[in-house]
């Protein structure tokens, strides 16, 4: 009997060609598996694509609610934005569907896991990571590392060489990566930085701010403990928050992001995302948090987001340091409740108040009329004390600049 090997299947032309080469160089039989986090119609026809390609079998796996209960609020709560800007769409995508490619390769006594990325990417890390975290002992195959195929062309004409003659075609289109927090795009223009980009070629999710109504947007949103549970009033489940705030955010044109990043391989790449619910939902959850986290936690938690953004970006998922840090995160949402609402308006999202019963905020203290709380005089004393190192360091420099004399 043959030995099995589990292939990361998209349906692309990448992983179609991959399918004839693992036969012809390992002599395995492949299993097809694709995870749906939530690549919409781009599953269309996967079954009768694989069978033709010479896949043994195929699973379509729906993991949609697992990454957005167990992967995508985690680094809500955590804000978590990769290098001022990046909402992790792929990155955070990435552990959950290594996580079931080995519960499958384990299911299907497999030996092997394929990947279809490159050797140039941020993925090949991500996967390989995942998989080496939660199972040391299988195989990892990564072809674009290994092949002599360096093109289109040659990956066309290596399928119709192996009797697969689907159609692919010659097009020259962004390079993109779809699931329901985001859609990335690469290439084509934006391989130049300082080219602009193509926004009506480019634009999947929604519009630029420029063709978003000409009237905002009223929407309310309610938090439990950092989580999302309702939008406008209506209660749903993660997966149909980020839908529903997709659509919204696309209609008005949000969450637009054009970065140049650092990949965890060394080099810069260029990239536009568009994560139009992710924004909207990330600013919501700041809003509510800045109005109950104290000053010292809302520091500490900042410091600890970003770190977090990093293990997700590099691949890191399944380490002590990220279950550490998100100890700490869900730590801090406990009183992370209450409604925020806010206005959708040409590419901003515009606070139009918060309430929570856990707030700090008092008004009989912030007010400028004196309250019960808070006495003027009593700021003196803490001036006096909180600036005493200044004073002292002052009257030593002074000091010591007249003994210079």
């Amino acid at each position: 009997m043959k030995e099995k090997v589990i292939l990361a299947y998209s349906g692309g032309l990448d992983t179609t060609v991959i399918i004839p080469w693992l036969k012809e160089n390992y002599d395995y039989d492949v299993v097809c598996v694709c995870i749906d986090v939530g690549q919409g119609n781009e599953l269309d026809g996967l079954e009768e694509r694989a069978r033709l390609s010479g896949a043994v079998k195929l699973y379509i796996e729906d993991v949609i609610d697992e990454f957005c209960d167990d992967y995508v609020v985690p680094c809500v709560q955590a804000n978590a934005v990769y290098e001022n800007k990046y909402l992790l769409g792929t990155s955070m995508a990435r552990p959950v569907i290594a996580k079931r490619l080995v519960e499958i390769a384990r299911a299907e006594g497999a030996t092997a896991i394929c990947h279809g990325a490159t050797g140039k990417g941020n993925d090949q890390v991500r996967f390989e990571l995942g998989i080496k975290a939660l199972a040391p002992d299988l195989k990892i195959i990564a072809p674009w590392r290994i092949w002599d195929i360096s093109s289109r062309e040659e990956e066309i004409d290596y399928c119709h060489a192996h009797g697969i003659d689907l159609p692919f075609s010659m097009n020259n289109s962004y390079s993109r990566d779809r699931n329901l927090w985001h859609i990335s795009h690469e290439g084509l223009e934006l391989e130049d930085p300082a080219a602009a980009p193509d926004y009506d070629h480019l634009l999947v999710l929604g519009v630029s701010p420029e063709k978003a109504p000409d009237e905002g947007e009223i929407v309310t949103m309610t938090f439990e403990k950092g989580i999302p549970v309702s939008v406008n009033g209506k209660e749903m489940k993660v997966a149909d928050i980020i839908t529903t705030l997709n659509e919204l955010g696309g209609k008005h044109g949000i969450g637009i992001i054009d970065i140049v990043e650092n990949r965890v391989v060394g080099m810069k790449s260029r990239g536009v995302y568009e994560t139009p619910g992710g924004t909207i939902l990330l600013e919501a959850h700041q809003q509510l948090e800045e109005l109950i986290l104290d000053r010292s936690t809302i520091t500490l938690k900042k410091e600890m987001g970003n770190k977090f953004a990093d293990v997700v970006y590099e691949g890191k998922w399944f380490t002590p340091l990220r279950e550490a840090i998100q100890a700490f995160i869900e730590s801090t949402q406990q009183y992370v409740t209450g409604e925020v609402k806010f206005k959708l308006y040409k590419g901003n999202i515009i606070k139009q108040g918060t309430t929570s019963p856990y707030s700090l905020y008092n008004e009989s203290i912030a007010s400028f009329t004196t309250g019960d709380l808070y006495d003027h005089r009593d700021a003196e004393g803490f001036i006096n004390l909180f600036g005493l190192s200044l004073k002292v360091r002052a009257m030593k420099m002074a000091e010591v600049e007249k003994n210079k004399k």
